[in-house]
């Protein structure tokens, strides 16, 4: 029961709010809670970093400057762990060069005290997409690449060859096998990728990209 219940918290999304001002801490969790949002709040960023994990959905609500670990020396550890968790920065005047190196290193989004509560709920709500549709497309290359992976290497080739546009019998002159062959190839690779049609098969290795574990 309680591995279901950890299964079913992980796909909420958590808005992190790290800041070593008390007040402004639980200012934010309290204009955060009242308005639905699951929040998990930290002084430091080392104790973030204690709990964090990257499979977690959520966004983050960072304060730039903080002693020991800094919002933009935190952010430049999560880019480090390879994590997609948007960073949205809370900064005071002194800070716009700081939050322009912010946002050169992936920052979603930098505020300057004093912001409205609206504009910080209506860029939390943005992150928190935009961190969804990025699970979603990972989840989804993911997919594929593990489908990839159980083609054969003569049906990697045939696949290569469908989606460059290659007819079954310029597929066999190429790969010196029969034309018939080539269709059991063929089938194999549409039955194990999932593939409703060419099309589709295209749109997927497009989706990989150049990540498509082909070797050199």
């Amino acid at each position: 029961m309680a591995n279901t219940r950890e299964a079913q918290r992980s796909t909420v999304p958590t808005v992190y709010v790290v800041d070593d001002d008390d007040g402004m801490r639980t200012a934010l969790c309290t204009l955060l809670s009242t308005v639905g949002y699951h929040t998990a709040a930290f002084s430091r960023a080392q104790d973030f970093l204690q709990r964090f994990n990257p499979d977690d959905p959520g966004c983050l609500v960072l304060d730039i400057r903080m002693p020991e670990m800094s919002g933009l020396e935190l952010q430049q550890q999560l880019n480090r762990m390879g994590s997609m968790l948007p960073v949205i920065f809370i900064t005071g005047h002194g800070d716009v060069p700081m939050a322009v190196q912010a946002m050169k290193e992936g920052a979603f989004e930098f505020m300057q005290k004093p912001f409205r509560d609206q504009d910080l709920l209506d860029r939390i709500n943005h992150a928190l997409q935009h961190d969804a549709e990025n699970r979603k497309t990972g989840a989804r290359r993911a997919e594929i690449l593990r489908r990839l992976e159980s083609l054969t290497p003569r049906e990697r080739q045939v696949m290569d060859l469908v989606v460059e546009g290659g007819a079954n019998k310029v597929i066999a002159i190429d790969l010196g096998l029969s034309e018939r062959t080539v269709e059991i190839h063929r089938a194999k690779v549409m039955e194990k990728m999932g593939a409703r049609s060419v099309a589709h098969l295209v749109k997927m290795h497009l989706t990989l990209g150049d990540k498509t574990g082909q070797p050199p």
